[in-house]
């Protein structure tokens, strides 16, 4: 344990969660536009994609164990899960759980809104949400299925940067 931790005050506490997850999302934008710069955008979303099939997995596990959720936590288990990734610090989201689905939309994304104001094209992330959001889900209960709204570059929802429906398939076992 840092012991420095210890020392804070919650709201410090809570501001330094905050920095870690613009850290995070900092270096995944380094090595991503670094790679983007030297070999071009369909290799870097290449190995965005391997970096997300691994990363999806070790994130859900760990705040699945965390939340303390069961094997089949449903979709009231992954909408608790997906307020806790890293992005959920950073981004603004919601999540509409109606029957035996749940809507994710992502309102503000800071990959988005940081490539616009350094005068970058857009981070074409549907390929790769696809990998990332139905791996996450998987985990969590793997009878949950995932397919996207609206992801750039395929924008259907102009009120979001992306949306995901999650499906949960109760009668699978």
């Amino acid at each position: 344990m840092n012991n420095a931790l210890e020392e804070l005050s919650r709201e410090q506490l809570i501001q330094l969660i905050e920095l870690y997850s613009k850290n995070w999302l900092a270096m995944d934008g380094v090595w991503f536009q670094s790679v983007e710069r030297k070999l071009g955008m369909d290799e870097a979303m290449f190995h965005d994609a391997e970096a997300w099939r691994s990363f999806t997995v070790i994130e859900a596990k760990r705040l699945k164990q965390f939340l303390g959720l069961p094997e089949k936590a449903g979709l009231e288990g992954l909408k608790k899960a997906l307020s806790l990734r890293f992005y959920a610090n950073i981004n603004s989201d919601e999540c509409i759980i109606n029957g035996n689905t749940l809507i994710y939309r992502s309102i503000e994304c800071r990959v988005q809104t940081a490539r616009k104001r350094k005068g970058m094209e857009l981070h074409p992330c549907r390929e790769v949400g696809i990998v990332e959001y139905s791996g996450f889900a998987k985990v969590i209960d793997d009878r949950i299925t995932c397919r996207c709204l609206s992801c750039y570059p395929q924008i259907t929802d102009e009120s979001c940067c992306c949306a995901w429906e999650f499906t949960l398939n109760e009668n699978m076992v």
